[in-house]
């Protein structure tokens, strides 16, 4: 049995071996190592760029709204007030009886305004038609939009004026909207609207964002179809964020 004990195995390894016989994995080099937060930063990078061509279009449009960044082709019928102008928050407004309006009030929605005296002469009726059928041509559109007539005088309108506009006492013609009627200063709403060169105040139509910011003039006498096309536009670009009602 001493035989037996004193003999190893064939095949059996020296400790001093079996330790030297596991597998000794390269390490990276020090020029691999260094240019991995490189690589990481170019994938970042990389990354950012895809994201910033993505979002161009949605930020582009965004900034020709709100800043009057426009093209230098442009299409548009009436003219864009730039900067717009926003509406001054201490513009004092009645209604006819007299009663105070907020500035606020004429926010949350656009409006297609018309200036005139309370006499509203031929020009001033014929805006107010105007106003009336393009209102009623945006068809789904138009509860995006209010009419609003600005009396820069103390004249007192006519009835049948304002039952024409549905702004008398139980209404106007059925199936149109009614418009909203406002007394203002004509020297205080200068900090408003302005008329073009050569032109009286009541010579434009004057639309408004849902800002309050006064931002396009129709021109004199226009064409009731071009008008309109403008109208459509805003209303098409504003359609993301714009809702109906206030």
């Amino acid at each position: 049995m001493s035989g037996s004990e004193s003999s190893a195995p064939a095949n059996a390894v020296a400790p001093e071996a079996a330790l030297l016989s596991f597998s000794v994995h390269s390490l990276p080099s020090v020029d691999a190592a260094a240019r991995e937060p490189e690589r990481t930063k170019r994938g970042r990078l990389l990354m950012l760029a895809v994201l910033l061509v993505c979002a161009a279009p949605v930020v582009a449009s965004y900034l020709a709204f709100f800043f009057g960044l426009r093209p230098h082709s442009l299409t548009n019928y009436s003219e864009l007030i730039l900067p717009p102008r926003p509406l001054p928050a201490q513009l004092a407004m009645t209604r006819l009886s007299g009663v105070a309006v907020s500035p606020d009030a004429l926010r949350g929605q656009w409006l297609l305004v018309v200036v005139s005296g309370g006499a509203c002469n031929a020009v001033c009726e014929r805006h107010l038609w105007l106003q009336r059928q393009l209102h009623e041509a945006l068809g789904a559109e138009k509860d995006r939009v209010d009419k609003v007539w600005l009396v820069d005088d103390g004249a007192t309108p006519r009835p049948q004026t304002l039952r024409a506009i549905g702004a008398a006492e139980g209404g106007g013609r059925a199936g149109f909207a009614p418009a909203t009627v406002l007394r203002v200063d004509r020297s205080a709403l200068a900090a408003w609207f302005a008329p073009a060169p050569g032109q009286r105040l009541e010579a434009h139509f004057y639309i408004v964002d849902p800002r309050g910011d006064w931002m396009m003039r129709s021109p004199p006498e226009p064409d009731a179809a071009r008008l309109k096309r403008d109208i459509d536009k805003l209303l098409h670009a504003s359609a993301g964020w714009d809702r109906p009602g206030r």
